[in-house]
């Protein structure tokens, strides 16, 4: 079963990881010479940079965001062949690979951690964003809700006993 979960975690983070890079490559070939209007007024597609973290905050201290992400990324890798759920599988993979990918960015774009993550999709209500952005989002939605779940089986069990 550990393993199971293991290899479920490992195949949605590379999934996740690699989409993202595909997607970022995309967007830096595609919209440097302007943003595309995918839904006037609703969706746009645009070529941004940002050296801080979400919604651009911290942007002096790109280091802070290269050392959360290699201390979150440790910790799911070092537990990854423990018993757990599909469902948190899936959220810690999702997890995993969005993290690796803007890290990746701050890697490749920057000298000692410090470039900048490549954002294009932009809401209007919400800053610009990345598919990165949104499968850690994701993954940390489904973990929370695969930990409340998993609680209520718990509870039920034990009720049961």
């Amino acid at each position: 079963m550990a393993r199971r979960a293991a290899a479920i975690l490992f195949t949605t983070a590379a999934l996740a990881y690699l989409l993202d890079r595909l997607t970022k490559l995309w967007a830096e070939r595609s919209f440097a010479g302007g943003p595309v209007e995918v839904i006037p007024g609703v969706v746009t597609l645009r070529f941004v940079s940002n050296s801080g973290g979400a919604f651009s905050m911290g942007q002096s201290a790109p280091w802070f965001f290269a050392a959360a992400t290699l201390i979150v990324s440790g910790l799911i890798v070092a537990t990854a062949f423990r018993e757990r759920s599909t469902l948190a599988a899936v959220a810690l993979g999702l997890i995993l690979g969005g993290a690796l990918g803007n890290l990746t960015d701050r890697i490749v774009r920057g000298p000692r951690l410090s470039g900048h993550v490549v954002d294009f999709i932009d809401v209007h209500v919400w800053p610009v964003f990345n598919l990165a952005d949104s499968v850690i989002v994701i993954g940390a939605g489904l973990l929370a809700w695969s930990s409340i779940r998993d609680g209520r089986a718990d509870r039920d069990n034990a009720d049961a006993t």
